[in-house]
């Protein structure tokens, strides 16, 4: 039987194990699996909110929730990802529903901005999201913002 858990913590409440395993989830798949070379640590961990999903006791999926000001003017979610391992199981949708209840928990807003990957427009339109300006190259990869009111 597969047991779903999600955590939410602060930087300075993440133990080393913890945090090893994000960085190493974020690694996989943004740097090796996207063949994307680019800094994901960042200044912006150490002021953000890192919610982690569980299945069995394994990082399966990820999201960064930063406060109004950090990325953009508005609340923002980034490094959304769910391990390769783990695809097929709609986490991604179950991740960004928790992402979005989170940022209202924590940062008492219902406004949400991020920078998207543009192949996954539909998905988070389905969330809410709907596109805002044109779409822009970011490290090799084009994006698009978008925004939740």
């Amino acid at each position: 039987m597969m047991r779903i858990t999600y955590f939410i913590k602060a930087f300075k409440e993440l133990d080393t194990t913890e945090l090893y395993q994000i960085l190493k989830l974020r690694n996989e798949v943004f740097i090796v699996e996207q063949c994307c070379p680019y800094q994901d640590i960042d200044e912006k961990d150490l002021i953000s909110y890192h919610l982690m999903c569980f299945v069995n006791d394994n990082l399966a999926g990820y999201t960064r929730l930063l406060p109004a000001g950090v990325s953009y003017d508005e609340v923002s979610i980034g490094r959304v990802v769910v391990g390769p391992h783990f695809r097929g199981l709609k986490l991604g949708k179950q991740l960004m529903e928790k992402s979005i209840s989170s940022c209202k928990e924590l940062f008492g807003s219902s406004t949400i901005r991020i920078g998207a990957q543009v192949y996954l427009i539909k998905f988070y339109n389905a969330l809410g999201f709907a596109e805002i300006g044109k779409p822009y190259d970011e490290d090799g990869i084009p994006h698009i913002e978008m925004i939740r009111e």
